[in-house]
């Protein structure tokens, strides 16, 4: 699943969760949410929480991926380093190789003839 389709999923449950359990709150515990001297209807009240509760995850997912980047990113500069370092040493190496290659590879294939 790709990274979007699972972040669309996650924000459409957030949703889901904070609207079910945030009506099923508000009337068990008869909480009444004012702004200013205006009553505040329930769906309002729970949209708004809705959005800092999805505000909070895409959050926690910015960190996470910033965390786990700075990781892989890590990795792949050892192991780029370490790849320059093998190559840096063996590099008489390589060049020997190569150029036997060039000397013992087969030639028999024949140029294209124009007719």
């Amino acid at each position: 699943m790709s990274l979007i389709k699972s972040l669309f999923l996650a924000i459409i449950a957030t949703l889901f969760l904070t609207y079910v359990l945030g009506i099923s709150m508000i009337e068990f515990f008869d909480v009444d949410i004012y702004m200013g001297d205006n009553l505040i209807e329930p769906l309002k009240a729970i949209s708004i929480s809705a959005l800092v509760v999805v505000l909070l995850v895409l959050a926690a997912l910015a960190i996470i991926l910033s965390v786990f980047g700075t990781i892989i990113f890590l990795g792949l500069l050892i192991v780029g380093s370490l790849a320059m370092v093998m190559i840096g040493v063996f590099w008489p190496i390589l060049l020997a190789v190569g150029v036997i290659w060039l000397i013992v590879r087969n030639k028999d294939k024949k140029a294209p003839q124009c007719s």
